[in-house]
C-alpha cells in the first residue's frame, strides 16, 4: 500500500511540473578563463610572497592539495598546518606558470586545468579543479607533480625503489 501511495505522489508531483526546457545562461568562456587565470596567478604569487591568508582564501574549506610525495594528500586544514611554518618564515614557495590550459564545463561553474610550472624543483606540473560560487572562483583540488623525462624514468625508478617498497608495504597492512 505504501508503494502505491508513493507512486501516486510521484506521478502527481511529476505531472504538475512545468515541462518547459531549462536553458543554461550563456557562459562568456573567454571572460571566465581570464578570471580563473587571475585566481591561479594570484594564488601562486601569494605563496611566493608568504601571504598565508590570501593563499588559503583562494581555496575552498573542503579543498585538497596533493603534493609530490606519496604521503602528501592534504585536506585544507592539514595543508594549512603543514604550510604555516613556511609562510611564517617569509617565503613559502615560488611557482610560476609557464603554460596553462583551462577547460570550462558548460554551466560555467566548474573548470579543470593543467599547468607547467617553473619551480625550485625544476619544471613541475600542476592540475586541478576550480569552482565558481556566486562571483568568485575557488580551488577545490590541486595536484602538484614532478615532471620526469622519459629517458630518465629508469633512473628515477631505481632511486625510488626502496622507499616505494616500504610505502607499499605500509599501505597494504
Amino acid at each position: 500500500m505504501k508503494n502505491i501511495i508513493s507512486l501516486l505522489i510521484f506521478i502527481v508531483a511529476f505531472s504538475s511540473c512545468d515541462n518547459k526546457k531549462v536553458t543554461l545562461k550563456k557562459v562568456d568562456t573567454a571572460n571566465e578563463k581570464e578570471a580563473i587565470n587571475n585566481v591561479l596567478d594570484a594564488w601562486h604569487k601569494s605563496a611566493a610572497e608568504a601571504n598565508f591568508e590570501t593563499y588559503f582564501e583562494a581555496m575552498t574549506k573542503e579543498s585538497i592539495f596533493i603534493g609530490t610525495d606519496a604521503l602528501e594528500n592534504w585536506k585544507n586544514t592539514e595543508f594549512k598546518e603543514f604550510s604555516k611554518p613556511y609562510f611564517d618564515k617569509g617565503k613559502a614557495w615560488s611557482f610560476t606558470s609557464i603554460e596553462r590550459n583551462i577547460y570550462l564545463y558548460k554551466d560555467g561553474k566548474v573548470a579543470w586545468f593543467d599547468e607547467l610550472l617553473e619551480t625550485h624543483m625544476g619544471i613541475c606540473r600542476g592540475s586541478g579543479v576550480i569552482t565558481k560560487n556566486e562571483n568568485n572562483w575557488n580551488i577545490e583540488h590541486y595536484v602538484l607533480s614532478l615532471t620526469i623525462p622519459n629517458d630518465n624514468i629508469d633512473d628515477v625508478i631505481k632511486i625510488n625503489k626502496e622507499k616505494d617498497s616500504l610505502f607499499l608495504s605500509q599501505l597494504k597492512r
